[in-house]
C-alpha cells in the first residue's frame, strides 16, 4: 500500500495577528442607474447615490472606490452608458475589488451584455453583488441564477417595449401627435403642448419653399442662408442640403402629420428604420396651423420628383442646374429638346449663347435639328419686352386676367370632392370594423386605395388651378405697382414668372406661369 506524507503549509513571514488586522480594505464601488429623466426618477437616482455612499462607508472592511451613476439612460444596451463603461475601465486598471448594484435590471436588461461583463469581471476575480436578488457572482451557483434572472430582466424589457409600441399605436389611431419642437424650424409649443407658429422661424421656412420654386438648387439655398447668418432649427449657422430636403418634404408645414414614419426593429439596440409599408401609418389632417399653403407644398413635391427624374423630350437624362435663370426652360420648336448654355467663338469674338442639345450632340440622339443659336442677350431682351408688353396693355390685360380667374374657379367641382370624401370616411370605418373583428378586409383596402387616388387627382387639379389663380393675381398686382417700363433684366422675375421659352426660326414664344403666352419678334417677319 502506498504511503502518504502530509507536507504542512509554511508559515508566511509577517502574517501575525496584527498584520491580518491591518490588511488593505476591499475597494467597493456602487453602480446606480435610472432609465428616464422625469422628476420622480431623478429623486430615485439621488436616493441610490446617497444609500450606497452610506452603505459602503459603514463597513470597516470596505473602502469606497466610487459611485458610478448613469442618469436618464436606458439599460438595454451598455454602449451608451458612459459611467458604466468608465467603471469597467477602472476594474481593468485594478482600482476596484468589488461592485454592488441594486438589481440585475439596474445593471443590464440585455442577457448577453450582462453575462459578458459579469464573466469579464470574474476573470479579474471581481464579484458583483445584486442586493435585490442576493446574488454574488463569485458563488458557485451565482452564474446559473444570474442567467435566469438576466433572461427575466430582458423579457421584462421586451414586454415594456411592446407595451410602449401598443401605447403609441393607440395614440396614432386617436390622431394624437407628438412632435419634438426643440429643433423643429418654424414651430414652438404653447402651455397645453400644442404646436404654434414661431413667426420669425416661419419666414425662414417660407423663404426656402419660395426659392426652391423659383429654381434655386438646395446648394444655392444653403449658401444664401449661411451668407445671411440665418440659424437652423437647432440654432446652428451651418446648413446642410439634407436639412433643406427634409424641410421641403415635411407635411407638418401644411398643418398635417404623418405618424409612424419609422419603427423600432430591435428593442435591445433601439434600431429604427424607415417604414416602407411594413407597419401601418396614420395621416392626421389639420392637426395644427399651417405655414405653407397646401397647393405650394404639392407643387414643391412635384418639383422634387421632376429634378430627380429630369428627362428631355428625346429621352435624354439631364442633371438639374440652377446656375442660370434660363436653365431648363428654353426649348427647341423643331425637336422639342432643351437648349444649353455655352460659349460661342465667332471669328475670335466670344459670346454666351444657348444651343439645342440635338444640334450639340447629334450622334447621341441620332436625330438632326436645324435650330438656330440664340444669344443670351436676345433671351434677356425678349423677357424684358414680354413684361413691358403687359405693362403697356395693362388695361386690356387686367380684364383678360379677370376672365381667366373666373373661368378657372368655375372648373372646381366641390360636389364631387364632397362625395369622394364621404365615401373614403365610410370605407375607412368599414376597414377599422373588419380589422377589429379579424375578418378579411383586402377588398376594402383595394376600394379605399382607388377612392384616395381619385381624391388625390381631384386635389391636384384643384391645387393647380388655385396656383394659377394665385399667380394671375400676383402678376396683376405686380403690373399695377410698376410706374414705368422695366429697363434692366431681372433674373428673379424670370425665375418667378416664366415657365417656358420656345425658340422659333425668327421669334420666341414666352409662356408665363399664369398661362399667358407672349410672342416676341414675330411681327418682324
Amino acid at each position: 500500500m502506498a504511503s502518504v506524507k502530509i507536507i504542512p503549509a509554511k508559515p508566511h513571514a509577517g502574517k501575525t495577528g496584527s498584520s491580518v488586522r491591518d490588511k488593505p480594505r476591499l475597494r467597493v464601488a456602487a453602480y446606480c442607474r435610472v432609465s428616464t429623466d422625469t422628476e420622480e426618477q431623478a429623486s430615485s437616482y439621488e436616493t441610490q447615490v446617497e444609500h450606497y455612499t452610506e452603505y459602503i462607508s459603514k463597513n470597516p472592511e470596505w473602502a469606497l472606490a466610487g459611485i458610478y451613476a448613469d442618469d436618464g439612460i436606458s439599460g438595454t444596451n451598455t454602449k451608451n452608458r458612459p459611467e458604466f463603461n468608465r467603471m469597467m475601465d477602472d476594474c481593468g486598471a485594478g482600482r476596484i475589488d468589488m461592485i454592488i448594484t441594486k438589481s440585475i435590471s439596474r445593471f443590464a436588461r440585455n442577457t448577453l451584455d450582462c453575462l459578458k461583463h459579469i464573466r469579464a469581471l470574474k476573470a479579474q476575480n471581481i464579484p458583483v453583488y445584486f442586493e435585490k436578488e442576493s446574488i454574488n457572482t463569485l458563488d458557485a451557483k451565482g452564474e446559473v441564477l444570474l442567467t435566469i434572472m438576466a433572461s427575466l430582466a430582458q423579457q421584462e424589457s421586451q414586454s415594456l417595449s411592446q407595451n410602449v409600441k401598443l401605447g403609441l399605436q393607440y395614440r396614432y389611431q386617436q390622431g394624437k401627435v407628438q412632435v419634438n419642437h426643440s429643433r423643429f424650424l418654424g414651430y414652438t409649443k404653447d402651455a397645453e403642448g400644442n404646436l404654434i407658429i414661431d413667426p420669425e422661424q416661419a419666414e425662414i421656412v417660407r423663404r426656402i419653399y419660395r426659392e426652391y420654386l423659383e429654381g434655386y438648387s438646395m446648394d444655392r439655398i444653403k449658401a444664401g442662408l449661411e451668407r445671411d447668418g440665418i440659424p437652423t432649427g437647432s440654432g446652428s449657422k451651418i446648413w446642410y442640403t439634407s436639412t433643406i430636403n427634409k424641410i421641403l418634404r415635411n407635411e407638418k408645414y401644411i398643418g398635417d402629420a404623418l405618424l409612424q414614419k419609422t419603427y423600432t426593429t430591435d428593442f435591445l439596440n433601439k434600431t429604427r428604420v424607415k417604414n416602407n409599408g411594413i407597419m401601418p401609418q396614420y395621416y392626421v389632417e389639420g392637426n395644427h396651423e399651417a405655414i405653407i399653403p397646401k397647393h405650394l407644398f404639392l407643387k414643391v413635391q412635384d418639383e422634387l420628383v421632376r429634378r430627380i427624374t429630369c428627362v428631355t423630350a428625346n429621352g435624354r437624362k439631364c442633371g438639374f442646374s440652377s446656375h442660370h435663370a434660363f436653365s431648363q426652360i428654353v426649348f427647341c420648336c423643331e425637336c422639342g429638346e432643351n437648349f444649353r448654355r455655352t460659349q460661342w467663338n465667332n471669328r475670335g469674338k466670344k459670346s454666351v449663347v444657348w444651343r439645342c442639345l440635338t444640334r450639340l450632340y447629334p450622334k447621341k440622339t441620332k436625330l438632326t435639328c436645324h435650330a438656330r443659336t440664340v444669344k443670351e442677350d436676345e433671351l434677356k431682351t425678349a423677357c424684358l419686352s414680354a413684361f413691358n408688353g403687359f405693362w403697356k396693355e395693362r388695361d386690356g390685360f387686367q380684364e383678360q386676367m379677370e376672365r381667366n380667374i373666373e373661368r378657372l374657379l368655375a372648373e372646381n367641382n366641390p360636389g364631387e370632392e364632397e362625395r369622394l370624401r364621404k365615401k373614403e370616411e365610410s370605407l375607412q370605418q368599414e376597414l377599422i370594423n373588419l380589422a377589429e373583428s379579424r375578418k378579411n378586409y383586402s377588398h376594402v383596402v383595394s376600394e379605399l386605395q382607388k377612392v384616395r387616388e381619385q381624391r388625390a387627382e381631384l386635389d391636384n387639379c384643384r391645387n393647380r388651378r388655385n396656383e394659377t389663380v394665385s399667380r394671375i393675381r400676383e402678376l396683376r398686382e405686380f403690373i399695377r405697382s410698376q410706374s414705368s417700363e422695366l429697363t434692366e433684366f431681372d433674373e428673379t422675375l424670370v425665375r418667378h414668372w416664366i415657365r417656358k421659352i420656345t425658340v422659333h426660326p425668327d421669334w420666341l414664344t414666352i409662356e408665363f406661369k399664369t398661362g399667358d403666352i407672349v410672342e416676341v419678334g414675330k411681327e418682324q417677319e
